[in-house]
């Protein structure tokens, strides 16, 4: 399984609209509903909007496309997930200044884990896979992502090298029931929580009834304190 190389090609993607293959994701479009690009938009057959896609490949299929969301609007928050590892260890380093009020930077200790951006190997793979579990469900937390949206996701995510094991893993993911306390056992330290939480931060709405309460949970079954995960947000929203 290549995890890591999907989940380092997703935060590219995020922190950079040059490599979103435009022509590719309308041409899959035309295919997968059946129908050419009427230049309006949107498919009459799956009401996809199609420029809702236009900046974002997978990332944009991630966010689902029916819920009327503005790609690096507020719904969809790149920077965030360009910069998962270095914008959760902030978080974290905040967290710690506020409680020593010296508003000094703090070197965080090796019993918090490390960013995901250093890792490699095995662990590295292991993150990845935290990670975009973690995403794919606050993806599906409004309950919005029908087969044809999820085979659409899969078909994305292929087109950035997914392996065979990998493309049954996300198949199965997409599929799986959305369970906030088996999602939190996953997280390797607190690191991966901060980070699983941040992520799932960049790809919902918290105005959204189903998706606040997805992170509500998510923060509960991580064991993340309330002023963590407001820094978290407060983190995603600045990093837009």
């Amino acid at each position: 399984m290549n995890a890591s190389k999907i989940l380092q090609q997703l935060m590219q993607q995020a922190g950079s609209s040059s490599g979103v293959d435009v022509k590719g994701i309308l041409s899959g479009l035309s295919k997968q509903l059946g129908g050419g690009s009427s230049g309006q938009g949107s498919s009459s057959s799956g009401g996809f909007d199609v420029k809702s896609l236009l900046g974002g490949g997978a990332m944009g299929m991630l966010v689902g496309s029916k819920r009327g969301r503005s790609m690096g609007g507020k719904a969809l928050k790149y920077g965030a997930i360009a910069g998962v590892g270095m914008l959760a260890w902030k978080a974290w380093q905040s967290s710690q200044a506020a409680k020593t009020d010296s508003g000094q930077n703090t070197a965080q200790p090796a019993s918090e884990g490390e960013r995901v951006e250093v890792l490699s190997g095995e662990i590295q793979e292991r993150r990845s896979l935290e990670l975009l579990q973690a995403m794919m469900m606050a993806a599906r937390a409004d309950g919005h992502i029908d087969e044809q949206e999820q085979a659409l996701i899969t078909e994305q995510i292929d087109a950035l090298g997914a392996d065979q094991e990998m493309h049954n893993w996300v198949e199965q993911q997409l599929k799986a029931p959305l369970d906030a306390q088996a999602l939190a056992r996953e997280a390797d330290s607190p690191q991966a929580a901060r980070e699983m939480y941040l992520i799932s931060v960049a790809v919902t709405d918290d105005q959204n009834p189903m998706e606040r309460a997805w992170l509500d949970q998510l923060a509960s079954a991580l064991n993340l304190p309330k002023e963590m995960t407001a820094e978290l947000e407060r983190q995603a929203e600045q990093a837009g």
